[in-house]
C-alpha cells in the first residue's frame, strides 16, 4: 500500500486529511507543489505555486490544501506536469485543463499568458475526447479515445513534431507518419517525445542530443521517426526521463537508451546509448517500468513484485538495477528521486485500519475457526462454510440443497489439483489470485465450471501478463476451450506479432487441427504471411 506521506511535501497532512485521498501528484522543481483528489472528487492543491501552477488564481503559495472549485466534482484520470511548471489534467468526459507557466505556449490557448486558474483547452479538440496527457519541460501532448496524438507548445527541437523549430501556441495534430497509426500511449523527456501505437512500434521525436529517440544517431527529428531498433518487438509501456527512455514489451523485456550520466540507463557504465539496450536479462519478466523527464532516476517491477531502481538515487549514481525491499516503483521517487516527485498520478487507499477484507484474508486456511475442510491430493484446506455460501453460488447450492457435501466435515475434490483449488477458495477471501499463467489455465477451467466470471477476468490477466512465444498457442487453446474471448483475442493478436518464434514451439504442431487450421486461415486475413 502506497503512503503519500512517504513524500514530504505530504508529511504536514493530518490523518483524517489523508484518509480522504484518492489520488495525488508531487511535482516541481523542488517537488514543493501537489495535487490531490478525494473520494468525492474535490480537487486540493498546495506548496509553492512557482508560475501559478496550483491554479489557484493567484500566486500565493500555501502550506494547507486549497481546494480548486472549478474542477469540483469533475473525475480526473490522467494529470501531468512540465518544468515550469505547467499542469495537464484530463476527465473522465475528455476535458482537458491546463494552467500554470505559459512562456512557450504550452497551456495551448494561443497565448504566453500565464495560467493563473485552470482553463479548458478546446482549440483543434472539439469534439475530442482527451485519454492520456504529458508534459515535457515546456511542451504538452494529448492523445485522443481515436489514437491521435496534438502536440503544442515549446519547439525549438522540433519536439511538436510539426516539422519546423517555430513554437506551436495550439494543439496541432501529430501527423507525417503517425497520419494513419493509432496511438496508444504517450510520454515526455524534457524536450523530446515518444509514441507508441497499436501494433507495438514506438516513434519519436524532438531533442536527440544524448540519444533519447533510440534512433541510432544524435540528430534532432522534427516529425515522428520509428525506433527501427525496435523491430520485431511489440511495446506495450513506454516512460521517459530528463534525457533517457525506457520500453517494455509484450514478452517483460527491458530496453533502454538515451543520456546515461547517472547510470539511469542500467547498463553498468555511464556511455550513453543511441539505441535501444536490453537489460535485466538475467532477471525475471518485468510487468512496470517507471521514470519521468524531472529525474534522472529508473526503475522497475518484476512479476513476482520485486522493485529495482537504477541511475541518480539520493546523489548516488547506481549503474546496475538495484534490488529494493519497496513494494511498488512509486515508493523510489519518493525516497530517493531528486526531486521527490511522483512519476505518475498516484492512485491510493488509506490502510489506517483493519478492514473487513483483512479480516477475511486473515481468516483463510485457519482451523482454529474453521468449520470445513477440503481435502486435495491428500492435503486439507481450512475454510468457513457460511462465507462460501455468501461467496459463491456452486458453494450456496452445495450447503442448501440435499448434497451429500452438506453433512460433511472433509469434503474430497479429485478434478482440480491443490494449487488450483486453494487458489479459487483464497480468491473467494481475498478477491485475489496469485498464480503462474500454467496454474491459472487450471484455474481458468474451475472458474468456467462454477460459473465465476470475475475469477475467470482475473486469470485472463495473470495469463496476458505471462504470455510468451512458447506457451502462446497453448494459451490460445485454452482461451478457445473456455470461451475466454478477450483472452483469445489477445493471444492471437500475440501469436500474430510473434507468429515466427510460435510456428517453431512444439505446441503449435501439437495443437487440434480444427483450431490450427481455424489459426492459418484467421492470420491469413489480418495478412500475417506476406511479406
Amino acid at each position: 500500500m502506497v503512503d503519500v506521506t512517504k513524500w514530504p511535501v505530504f508529511s504536514l497532512m493530518g490523518n483524517q486529511e489523508l484518509a480522504t485521498i484518492r489520488k495525488a501528484s508531487v511535482f516541481g522543481m523542488s517537488a514543493n507543489e501537489a495535487i490531490y483528489v478525494t473520494k468525492d472528487d474535490e480537487v486540493y492543491v498546495f506548496g509553492l505555486n512557482c508560475s501559478n501552477c496550483l491554479g489557484t488564481g493567484d500566486s500565493q503559495s500555501s502550506i494547507v490544501p486549497k481546494k480548486l472549485d472549478f474542477l469540483s466534482g469533475r473525475k480526473v484520470v490522467r494529470l501531468s506536469y512540465g518544468s515550469g511548471p505547467h499542469v495537464l489534467l484530463a476527465t473522465e468526459d475528455g476535458e482537458l485543463f491546463a494552467w500554470g507557466h505559459n512562456g512557450y505556449s504550452q497551456l495551448g490557448n494561443g497565448t504566453t499568458n500565464q495560467g493563473v486558474a485552470p482553463v479548458l483547452v478546446s482549440a483543434n479538440l472539439l469534439n475530442k475526447k482527451v485519454t492520456d496527457v504529458a508534459c515535457g519541460s515546456h511542451h504538452s501532448m494529448a492523445l485522443t479515445d481515436s489514437g491521435e496524438v496534438y502536440a503544442w507548445g515549446y519547439n525549438n527541437c522540433g519536439q511538436v513534431g510539426s516539422g519546423s523549430t517555430a513554437n506551436q501556441p495550439t494543439p496541432r495534430r501529430v501527423s507525417s507518419s503517425l497520419q494513419s497509426k493509432v496511438a496508444v500511449s504517450i510520454v515526455c523527456g524534457q524536450n523530446s517525445s515518444l509514441a507508441v501505437v497499436e501494433n507495438g512500434e514506438v516513434y519519436g521525436w524532438g531533442y536527440n542530443g544524448n540519444g533519447q529517440l533510440g534512433l541510432g544517431n544524435n540528430g534532432n527529428q522534427l516529425t515522428p521517426c520509428r525506433l527501427a531498433a525496435l523491430q520485431g518487438l511489440c511495446v506495450q509501456q513506454i516512460v521517459s526521463g530528463y534525457a533517457h527512455s525506457l520500453a517494455l514489451t509484450d514478452e517483460g523485456l527491458l530496453y533502454t537508451w538515451g543520456a546515461n550520466t547517472y547510470g539511469q540507463l542500467g547498463t553498468g557504465n555511464k556511455s550513453n546509448q543511441l539505441s535501444p539496450v536490453h537489460i535485466m536479462t538475467e532477471k525475471e519478466r518485468i510487468v512496470e517500468v517507471a521514470a519521468c523527464h524531472s529525474t534522472h532516476t529508473s526503475a522497475a517491477k518484476t512479476q513476482s513484485g520485486q522493485v529495482y531502481m537504477w541511475g541518480q538515487c539520493r546523489g548516488q549514481s547506481i549503474v546496475l538495477p538495484h534490488l529494493t525491499h519497496f513494494a511498488c516503483t512509486d515508493d523510489v521517487f519518493a525516497c530517493f528521486a531528486a526531486p521527490s516527485v511522483m512519476w505518475r498520478l498516484l492512485s491510493t487507499e488509506p490502510d489506517d485500519f483493519l478492514t473487513v477484507a483483512q479480516s477475511l484474508k486473515r481468516e483463510f486456511d485457519n482451523p482454529d475457526t474453521a468449520d470445513l475442510k477440503f481435502c486435495i491430493d491428500g492435503k486439507y484446506i481450512h475454510v468457513h462454510k457460511a462465507l462460501l455460501k455468501i461467496r459463491c453460488e456452486h458453494f450456496r447450492s452445495m450447503f442448501q440443497s440435499h448434497w451429500n457435501e452438506d453433512m460433511k466435515e472433509v469434503i474430497q475434490i479429485d478434478q482440480f489439483s491443490y494449487p488450483v483449488y486453494r487458489s479459487f477458495l483464497e480468491f473467494l477471501y481475498t478477491d485475489h489470485v496469485e498464480l503462474p499463467p500454467e496454474d491459472a489455465i487450471g484455474l481458468l477451467d474451475l472458474a468456467t465450471s462454477y460459473c465465476e466470471n470475475r475469477l475467470k477476468r482475473l486469470c485472463q490477466h495473470i495469463i496476458k501478463r505471462g504470455i510468451t512465444a512458447e506457451n502462446a498457442f497453448s494459451l490460445l487453446s485454452a482461451a478457445v476451450r473456455y470461451d475466454a474471448k478477450d483472452l483469445e483475442e489477445f493471444c492471437f493478436k500475440f501469436c500474430v506479432n510473434h507468429l515466427t518464434e510460435v510456428t517453431q514451439t512444439d505446441a503449435f504442431w501439437q495443437i487440434d487441427g480444427n483450431l490450427l487450421k481455424d489459426f492459418i486461415c484467421r492470420a491469413s486475413r489480418c495478412g500475417a504471411f506476406k511479406n
